[in-house]
């Protein structure tokens, strides 16, 4: 089983989420801690391999949290945010940049 890392101030907006979502955001990752892959997990494109999406919806809200299962021993949990695409289903690019960015922070950290 592997261990479940926030990057700061991602675990601050999870827990802003409500109470069901955030059940079954932690089910997923779980799953991947212990090498498995949730229903509701998808990699995200453009971003490399071993980054995947969780997405999580309430009724008409949609949430999502990005994590990272090749960066060191850790699963990453990169991004946590509420999904308020104006392009359909499409992920905003400065969620997607925010991303990319903190995926590139931790490599520098774990080398």
């Amino acid at each position: 089983m592997r261990r479940i890392t926030w990057v700061k101030g991602t675990l601050k907006d999870f827990q802003g989420f409500p109470k069901p979502v955030q059940r079954q955001v932690i089910a997923a990752l779980r799953m991947a801690a212990g090498g498995e892959k949730a229903e509701t997990a998808k990699p995200m494109k453009g971003l490399g391999p071993g980054i995947f999406e969780i997405a999580a919806r309430l009724r008409d809200d949609a949430f999502r949290a990005a994590y990272a299962v090749q960066i060191d021993e850790d699963i990453w949990v990169l991004h946590a945010f509420q999904k308020k695409s104006k392009t359909g289903i499409k992920t905003a690019k400065q969620d997607v940049d925010l991303i990319r960015e903190r995926v590139k922070r931790i490599k520098e950290q774990v080398q």
